[in-house]
């Protein structure tokens, strides 16, 4: 069996369970805003479960190693299918936070598992890692875009009974797919004493500041840019296929920065990416003509996407194959971040004062976030000579 045809499985488990991910974007935070829920509780409900993603990414990361990605992936989708069932019957703000508790909890373990999976594929890593991603944002893609026509043509139970079902067919995909993991070691050191050995590394903490970055448009696609286009007059399908083009710009540039991005230790790349990605941000709120917003939107997924493998292309260059699951899970403690503080603020800010203002904040923060990355590459790198500073 060909190498293409072998990793198929992997790549559609992650399409699928992503194109779940995506139609969260839309359902959940235009569901929460028609059942009148003001802005502080939809940035609550949509941020405060993050708390115990980041519980569940740590330990997730550190089983990774033990029990492999395979498995874990596994109870991700398995998590993702009960949430959507429990979106279903929801009425109200407290089954809409045990739905969202439960989808938190399986993103947080999807990723570390399948991002430590991703650097394992045969072949050249940066390629592989762009393909993963663009398997990821794609699936967010026709996930977003298919929420919103399923909300105006068919309504939001409908949507969550897509989403549940889409959980169940990531758990056939992830079946389908045979790969041996290498776990030799995996279970010499405790998960404290891996995490205490992953963290003497100065690089950790510049790969979570760059997570946090990369996380922006992600905790603003499931939060307030539907709510700030559909307060912008669109329609719940076209807001859903303006956001998508966040996950297009992300495919396309995941995809080729794959064959461009190296050299793990560079600081250009992240600097440029989170300039792109803040000030990106900052125009879509800025902007009311349709074309305009879709092209910023397209620009932070791009930006975002450079980020973001950046990032994991560090993480991979600093950890070993016995604990890349801890040092992904990590690395996604800046994902986890950004998803609690980006909605609480915008949504604090949209209720002080005005959405657009709120996303001018967010993107000032995404500014600032980007030019700290300049002093605190100098700290993280200092006994580590770049291999290029500006590739």
């Amino acid at each position: 069996m060909s190498g293409p045809v072998r990793l198929a499985p992997f790549f559609l488990c992650s399409f699928v369970w992503n194109f779940a991910l995506g139609m969260t974007y839309l359902l959940v935070p235009l569901y929460a805003r028609s059942l009148g829920m003001p802005g502080v509780e939809i940035g609550i409900l949509l941020s405060a479960p993050v708390l115990v993603q980041i519980v569940f990414s740590l330990a997730g990361g550190a089983w990774t190693d033990v029990v492999g990605g395979k498995n874990m992936t596994m109870a991700s989708c398995f998590l993702c299918f009960v949430a959507g069932l429990v979106f279903m019957i929801s009425g109200g703000f407290v089954m809409m936070m045990v739905a969202q508790v439960l989808m938190v909890m399986s993103r947080a373990m999807f990723w570390p598992a399948s991002w430590a999976l991703a650097s394992q594929l045969p072949g050249i890593a940066s390629v592989q890692m762009g393909r993963f991603n663009g398997a990821n944002h794609g699936g967010q893609i026709a996930g977003t875009a298919a929420a919103g026509v399923i909300i105006a043509w068919f309504g939001y139970i409908a949507g969550f009974g897509v989403m549940a079902a889409c959980g169940l067919l990531a758990m056939y995909m992830n079946h389908a797919y045979r790969f041996k993991e290498n776990l030799s070691g995996a279970r010499k050191n405790s998960m404290f004493a891996k995490y205490r050995q992953l963290l003497a590394h100065r690089q950790i903490y510049f790969s979570v500041m760059c997570a946090i970055i990369s996380a922006l448009p992600m905790s603003l696609s499931f939060s307030f840019y539907p709510i700030l286009l559909v307060e912008q007059g669109f329609s719940s399908d076209a807001t859903g296929s303006l956001i998508s083009l966040r996950g297009l710009g992300a495919v396309i540039s995941g995809v080729l920065a794959g064959y461009v991005v190296r050299n793990a230790k560079s600081l250009a790349i992240p600097v440029i990416a989170g300039l792109i990605v803040g000030l990106s941000v900052m125009l879509v709120a800025a902007v009311a003509q349709p074309f305009l917003i879709a092209a910023f939107l397209f620009i932070v997924g791009a930006g975002s996407a450079l980020m973001t493998l950046h990032f994991q292309m560090l993480i991979s260059y600093i950890s070993t194959i016995e604990t890349r699951g801890s040092a992904m899970a990590l690395g996604g403690l800046g994902w986890s971040i950004s998803h609690i503080l980006t909605p609480m603020l915008v949504g604090a800010v949209a209720d002080w004062i005005d959405i657009r203002v709120a996303f001018y904040v967010s993107g000032a923060v995404g500014i600032a976030c980007a030019l700290v990355l300049i002093p605190m590459y100098r700290w993280a790198f200092k006994n580590d000579v770049p291999d290029s500073v500006a590739a």
